[in-house]
């Protein structure tokens, strides 16, 4: 009898922890915007992880998405929403193709009307030299690849410093984060970058 009272009681135990470690699973599934990979600390994430747009989860407001458009502007037109952390691409028949973005932190915001002039994949980045003294650390270059923070595309906005780019800081997007830039996750940068065309028209609002 003690044995049966034992085993149902083993059993009991492996159901109510299985049940325990489902929910957390889930409820945890529910706060984390990504899926945490094995190399990722617990404590915050780091820019030098190696991530796959695959394994990426943005919030639902920031994912890419076919939304209507009722303004005026040409099917090819990129329009920024700073505010709203948005980046449209006008699309024909009233539509456009909505991406989330990361913009702008206090002091760097700008505005304006200009456009795409040169693109790029996998590009090098040579931070500014008034970055590099805001920030010494900072290399003179840095060649192109997934450890570079512009991402697998960028997008070059007329003759201003600013490009919209890809990132490898992916937790980034919908916050204010940039010294004037628009970042994108990879995957996203990568579906704008086959769809937009030299000269095409940017506002940036």
């Amino acid at each position: 009898m003690l044995r049966k009272s034992r085993a149902v009681l083993a059993a009991t135990a492996v159901v109510l922890a299985s049940t325990v470690f489902v929910d957390t699973a889930q409820a945890a599934q529910r706060f984390f915007l990504f899926d945490r990979l094995d190399s990722m600390s617990d404590a915050k994430p780091r820019s030098e992880v190696r991530m796959k747009s695959g394994k990426i989860k943005l919030a639902p407001q920031f994912r890419r998405q076919v939304v209507a458009y009722a303004g005026n502007q040409k099917p090819g037109t990129i329009i920024v929403n700073t505010g709203e952390k948005f980046l449209y691409l006008v699309l024909p028949n009233g539509k456009a193709m909505r991406y989330g973005i990361g913009t702008a932190r206090d002091g760097f915001e700008w505005s304006g009307s200009h456009r795409v002039t040169r693109k790029a994949e996998w590009p090098g980045w040579t931070p500014p030299p008034e970055m590099r003294r805001r920030q010494p650390n900072l290399p003179a270059h840095m060649a192109g690849g997934i450890n570079n923070p512009l991402g697998a595309r960028a997008i070059y906005i007329g003759s201003t410093l600013y490009r919209i780019h890809g990132t490898n800081e992916p937790w980034t997007i919908g916050q204010n984060v940039s010294s004037g830039c628009i970042r994108m996750v990879n995957a996203d940068v990568e579906d704008l970058y086959e769809r937009v065309k030299i000269g095409a028209k940017v506002i940036v609002l």
